[in-house]
């Protein structure tokens, strides 16, 4: 499992020749890092007197923050075993017309497995994002630039799920399904980054001495 490496042997076969993990695999990374500097910065909130207030619902944000930390770095797997299939389909024969239309249907599945897993890590990034939105107004100011840095891991998340998803789509020919995620797709960087960016505004504003 490429969650299971210590973080020189991640980057280390990122950085090599290897088909796995690519970029699907650094996007849902790079989320899991955002959304676990939520979760630190709900530790350094809750148990302080100043926002004792906030408590109950940082506590509830955290509980959220943990469940998409975890399904997140799940995807990096899970986006390594989505390209075994895409790979497996360009390696079969295509000697005669009823291997090509054999090849071409294993690739279209295959291609459409593949877009499942970054359109999942642009979903979960979104889900991450609202809650460091929140954070950057109830989470302790003490560690506001690191709603911000989380916000830009998540935005970067985000994105590159989306590349992803797009360079997937490019090989598919269901036009009903190229239109239905891409749709998908784009309605959700609207919003996320909208929200990213009032994130990332709020920290900025809060920073100032």
């Amino acid at each position: 499992m490429l969650i299971k490496k210590s973080c020189e042997e991640f980057i280390e076969v990122l950085a090599s020749k290897e088909p796995v993990p690519g970029g699907g695999g650094a996007a849902a990374l790079m989320g899991a890092v955002g959304m676990a500097l939520g979760n630190m910065v709900g530790n350094l909130t809750v148990g302080k007197e100043k926002y004792k207030d906030a408590e109950k619902e940082v506590y509830e944000i955290m509980e959220k923050a943990r469940n998409l930390q975890d399904h997140l770095l799940k995807l990096v797997d899970e986006d390594a075993e989505v390209f075994k299939d895409v790979a497996a389909a360009y390696k079969m024969p295509k000697e005669t017309e009823e291997q090509k239309k054999q090849k071409e249907e294993a690739m279209q599945k295959a291609l459409k497995k593949a877009c499942s897993v970054p359109l999942d890590i642009m979903k979960s990034a979104s889900e991450a994002i609202k809650l460091q939105r929140r954070l950057a107004d109830i989470g302790s100011k003490l560690a506001i630039s690191d709603v911000g840095v989380g916000t830009y891991c998540l935005k970067a998340a985000l994105l590159s799920g989306r590349l992803n998803v797009l360079i997937n789509l490019n090989g598919i020919t269901d036009k009903d399904f190229v239109k239905k995620t891409s749709e998908e797709m784009e309605l959700l960087v609207k919003q996320s980054i909208e929200i990213a960016d009032e994130t990332n505004k709020i920290v900025e504003q809060k920073l100032k001495v």
